[in-house]
């Protein structure tokens, strides 16, 4: 397996070890629908979360959540949407959040940013 794709895969975890630690209950993980893939889906609450994880080794050129474009948003609504429909419980919340994750020597910096549809331009 390709270094990247060990990369992904271990700041995915890194994610949900985040989440849980901070008392999310883990739902799923790569969830599919059509061309979209929802990284984690989490529940804290009354509150489903669509959580979005992106990694980097380096922030030089773009931070990880500004990799989250407006094709990659309407994906993920409507995974989001898919998802929800499927769920025996109608009366939640939805909230979409984002993970940023930047390795550099060895360390890795966790940024969690809460309901990140709203805040992107």
């Amino acid at each position: 397996m390709a270094n990247h794709n060990d990369f992904g895969k271990e700041a995915e975890q890194r994610a949900v070890t985040f989440l849980q630690q901070n008392h999310f209950q883990i739902l799923a993980r790569n969830w599919r629908f059509q061309k979209a893939e929802i990284d984690i889906i989490a529940r804290k609450g009354n509150t489903i979360h669509i959580v979005e994880v992106k990694a980097r080794s380096s922030d030089f050129f773009i931070s990880p959540e500004e990799a989250v474009d407006t094709r990659k948003i309407k994906l993920l609504i409507s995974a989001a949407d898919a998802y929800l429909q499927n769920m025996e419980e109608n009366d939640v919340e939805v909230q979409f959040d984002i993970i940023s994750i930047i390795a550099h020597s060895g360390q890795f910096k966790i940024d969690y940013m809460e309901d990140a549809f709203n805040s992107i331009d």
